[in-house]
């Protein structure tokens, strides 16, 4: 991959250049000071993946991002020595279009490959949605039989790039006393689902927190897959993590979820895959779909990142494509009762 570096420190340059240095088919093209640099930088030679810090003179990674986004699109990662501390910037970040967020390798502590380990593994999940490889397909599923009386409501909600500003516009726009469980599955990494839940509440102000082991869903909840494990549903109507599939480009997988609550769901419930690069989500939306559940993709425009709702609408998998601001007050309609 040809790859742009846009840090303003010296050491973490070089940190990164020698994480690269592990896999020969990164290139480095070249590297940036700072945002505005990186902006001018990317319309004369646009990459394939920027690694782009958030604290810098000039122009911040924010910022940086956000025209970078709207000029000459591309994949970028944040990679950030202080994480914790920039938790919202990161968010931020995400909001205009990155796609994932690493720590930056650290220099002459332990084993050098360990240590680019985690910054590769982003790298590799970025290689595959660009090249649209790896489309893993979720196998069909029998329609579960639905019991009448005592139909619960979901509402099953799947985002990526662009996705933190989506959740957070979707979420602040839904009633307080909205009465169907909410579960949120986001590509972000587990050390940031605690921060993200802890934002998106104060953001949105709906309670959200991270959904944990063995809980069901329930009406006024709304709950964030938090590990990097798998979230899926299973036939008690219990919510549970897995590993499997090994093989899925993200962790958690949208279309996991969404697969599992086609398979296993009693009652009534309303599939929206929001803004994201790749096409995570899509099949699981087409199963819900096809068991009889109402599925929303957001629409081009509205969308920082045209890939998964476009790869949903290119298979049939919606029922409805509508804009950002539309998604609420229709699923407010529909549970209004």
């Amino acid at each position: 991959m040809k790859i742009a570096i846009v840090n303003d420190m010296p050491l973490a340059v070089e940190a990164l250049r020698r994480a690269l240095a592990f896999e020969p088919q990164h290139e480095v093209i070249w590297v940036a000071g700072n945002g505005a640099e990186a902006v001018q930088r990317c319309a004369e030679h646009t990459p394939d993946l920027i690694l782009m810090d958030l604290i810098m003179p000039v122009m911040d990674g924010v910022e940086a991002t956000r025209q970078i986004m709207a000029r000459t699109p591309c994949a970028i990662v944040i990679v950030t020595v202080d994480r914790q501390q920039n938790v919202h910037r990161v968010f931020e970040a995400m909001g205009h279009g990155a796609l994932d967020v690493v720590d930056t390798p650290a220099v002459g502590a332990g084993n050098p490959r360990e240590a680019a380990a985690p910054l590769l593994r982003k790298i590799l999940n970025i290689s595959w949605l660009i090249g649209q490889h790896g489309s893993n397909r979720v196998r069909a599923v029998a329609a579960p039989q639905r019991q009448g009386a005592q139909r619960q409501r979901l509402v099953a909600i799947g985002s990526s790039a662009g996705g933190p500003a989506a959740l957070e516009v979707l979420l602040k726009s839904l009633e307080q006393d909205f009465n169907a469980a909410i579960v949120l599955v986001q590509h972000v990494d587990q050390v940031f689902a605690a921060g993200m839940a802890e934002w998106l509440s104060s953001a949105s102000g709906l309670p959200v927190r991270l959904a944990r082991e063995g809980e069901a869903p329930q009406p006024g909840q709304v709950l964030l897959a938090g590990t990097n494990h798998h979230i899926r549903l299973l036939k008690d109507g219990t919510l549970a993590y897995t590993a499997e599939p090994v093989n899925a480009i993200y962790r958690p997988s949208i279309d996991v979820f969404f697969e599992s609550v086609a398979r296993f769901w009693q009652g009534d419930a309303v599939g929206v895959l929001l803004t994201g690069m790749g096409r995570d989500g899509a099949q699981g939306l087409k199963l819900m779909r096809e068991q009889g559940f109402l599925t929303i993709a957001q629409d081009q425009q509205s969308s920082a990142v045209y890939g998964m709702p476009k790869a949903a609408a290119a298979i049939d998998a919606a029922v409805e494509i509508r804009a950002l601001e539309r998604i609420a007050p229709r699923l407010m309609e529909i549970f209004s009762k």
